[in-house]
């Protein structure tokens, strides 16, 4: 009988949740480092991110709106793009949304409600992408959704490749969520503390066309997924998956 885990203080300390197992510090932004080492385990990223993008002058994303944004790409609300950056025309952004520097959203492509998009990340025709981070060098280029998830450095992500963070296992589902989603460690339910809980996958992970993330699957860094209809629970890093 799986048991449901409530001691916050051991499962900040169990590595298996840190935001450092997952995704290395120096390969990132500076933005994204500081909110990282602001967050305590991973599930403290998705609050800490949509905080700091409803207040970009009060944690200093403000400063640097020097990207492009070409005619006919449909933005709405508020959408910080840095310098070196690039919304392509056909693309559609809805903030609040910050594009860092070197990133590209391409013709197509949605990116709505609560997202970081890191550095170097080519995101293309028929991604969507909300209430999440892309940390860095994320190829997302073809058909995929991406929600409510944390993405390590330098993932791919095929075609029609989907995390899923909402229950749908309780009956029909209520909008806005009521369900909490939990993480399966060691025979443990552990509380994410949301409703909506997509994946973490760490940096280096190449997810092949066509995979489907369950709510709360972690992926390890360096994992190699075989082709899957779905994977789910907690992957270690270095796993291979056949």
């Amino acid at each position: 009988m799986q048991q449901h885990f409530s001691d916050s203080a051991a499962m900040a300390e169990d590595e298996r949740l840190s935001t450092g197992y997952y995704l290395k510090l120096d390969a990132l932004s500076p933005y994204v480092t500081g909110l990282l080492t602001r967050c305590r385990t991973v599930f403290d990223i998705k609050p800490t991110m949509a905080a700091d993008l409803g207040d970009p002058v009060g944690c200093g994303l403000d400063a640097d709106r020097g990207g492009t944004i070409e005619a006919g790409a449909l933005c709405q609300g508020e959408v910080i793009v840095q310098k070196g950056a690039r919304i392509e025309a056909g693309a559609q952004v809805t903030g609040p949304v910050l594009i860092c520097s070197g990133a590209v959203i391409g013709a197509g492509a949605l990116v709505r409600d609560y997202v970081v998009v890191g550095p170097g990340c080519r995101i293309g025709f028929g991604a969507d992408i909300t209430r999440s981070l892309l940390a860095g060098h994320i190829f997302a280029k073809h058909p995929c959704f991406i929600g409510d998830s944390v993405v390590g450095h330098r993932v791919n992500f095929g075609a029609f490749c989907s995390t899923t963070g909402l229950r749908c296992d309780r009956g029909p589902v209520a909008e806005p969520a009521i369900e909490e989603i939990t993480v399966n460690l060691d025979g443990h339910r552990i509380s994410s503390g949301q409703t909506k809980f997509g994946a973490v996958i760490g940096d280096e992970v190449a997810l092949p066309a066509g995979t489907v993330l369950s709510p709360g699957t972690l992926i390890g860094p360096g994992t190699v997924l075989y082709p899957h209809n779905q994977i789910g629970g907690f992957l270690p890093a270095g796993t291979r998956v056949r």
